[in-house]
């Protein structure tokens, strides 16, 4: 069965250019391509979609009241497109918050081009889309073929298996996730106490949009959320989140660590990458880190969470209930990553215990 797909985006370019990508590729039904909600609403009264890609700044009626008004009557979803702007990040969040599956950035000039580049990417999403965990989506409030598939090993070297620094007392959380990561961080967040131990964090996510996606965290959360920058420290009480388009690695400088953020190749399809993250934590903390990867496409972290777990950490995986794409867990759970399978509402106390010193 054909995955229904409606299109709305006020570019004309945009819908001929994904509209025709959408027609041509299999297993997926074109509904329509409309310039804007009203007539994507009267589109809809003859025939519900699978999947809207949806843009945000739109005349009539913008793409958040669209989506709002979507999610509150019949949750469906809703992959964004957004342009590479400061506002168009910053719209992007308010998607995500109100119930958005997903983001793709698009820029503002070179659109054809750069559809062709990421054709595959969007498929894949539109079908990632489909077998979303939709409910997981709607708002409430927090709780207390592609590229050559490079490995971290493109980044950071690996070493074998050690129990590191087994003796100090700063304790490390490091945090990977994906699609649906940006609702899950925010439960896990807001939830955290001021005293909750250090966290360095990768959320797949466009250039620019992470800048944003931390001063909204930092907002709403009582410990403080910042996008990382090169030589920041990891302090209890702080969450660093890995910029988009650079990896983000932890290092160790005398009795402190801190982040490196480096520039290299996509690992796992990914920049920043979980693997490249966890692997650092793995080399450099050890059994004093705790590890989480919570719900996203693919595998990427699965690797890193399992050299986490060989060199002493407590690691953990979301389970298939509280995801909104058990991806990424999955995997980990396959490989024996995960010392634990929590759901959501679960992470925080996890996170807490840590705190106490790792488990014995």
């Amino acid at each position: 069965m054909s995955i229904r797909v409606l299109l709305v985006d006020d570019s004309a370019l945009m819908r001929q250019t994904l509209g025709a990508l959408l027609h041509d590729s299999p297993g997926i039904e074109l509904l329509a391509a409309v310039s804007d909600p009203l007539l994507a609403m009267k589109r809809m009264q003859q025939e519900w979609p699978d999947v809207i890609v949806l843009d945000v700044e739109m005349p009539h009626m913008d793409g958040i009241t669209f989506l709002k008004k979507i999610m509150h009557e019949r949750p469906t979803p809703v992959i964004i497109c957004s342009t590479l702007t400061e506002e168009g990040a910053q719209a992007t969040l308010n998607a995500m918050a109100a119930g958005a599956f997903t983001a793709m950035a698009k820029p503002r000039l070179g659109l054809r081009h750069f559809l062709d580049e990421h054709a595959k990417e969007f498929i894949t999403t539109i079908r990632a889309a489909m077998q979303a965990n939709v409910r997981r989506l709607v708002p409430r409030a927090p709780l207390p073929a592609p590229a050559p598939k490079l490995s971290a090993d493109a980044v950071l070297p690996a070493t074998a298996p050690r129990h590191a620094l087994a003796h100090t007392t700063e304790r490390i959380v490091a945090v990977g996730t994906s699609t649906g990561g940006t609702q899950a961080l925010e439960r896990i967040l807001t939830a955290l106490p001021r005293l909750s131990p250090g966290l360095v964090i990768v959320q797949h996510m466009p250039e620019q949009f992470t800048a944003a996606f931390a001063q909204r965290l930092n907002q709403l959360c009582d410990i403080t959320v910042q996008e990382a920058q090169n030589g920041d420290r990891v302090l209890p009480g702080h969450a660093l989140i890995a910029p988009g388009g650079r990896h983000m690695l932890l290092r160790r400088s005398g009795a402190q660590y801190r982040v490196e953020i480096v520039d290299g190749p996509l690992v796992s399809r990914h920049r920043p990458s979980v693997n490249v993250l966890f692997r650092s934590v793995a080399q450099t903390a050890g059994a004093n880190a705790l590890g989480i990867l919570l719900t996203g496409m693919g595998d990427d972290g699965a690797a890193g969470l399992l050299e986490m777990r060989q060199a002493g950490a407590h690691t953990l995986a979301q389970d298939e209930a509280s995801c909104v794409v058990f991806g990424m867990p999955k995997e980990a759970i396959k490989r024996g990553a995960a010392a634990q399978v929590l759901a959501l509402h679960d992470m925080p106390e996890a996170i807490a215990r840590h705190n106490k010193g790792p488990p014995r």
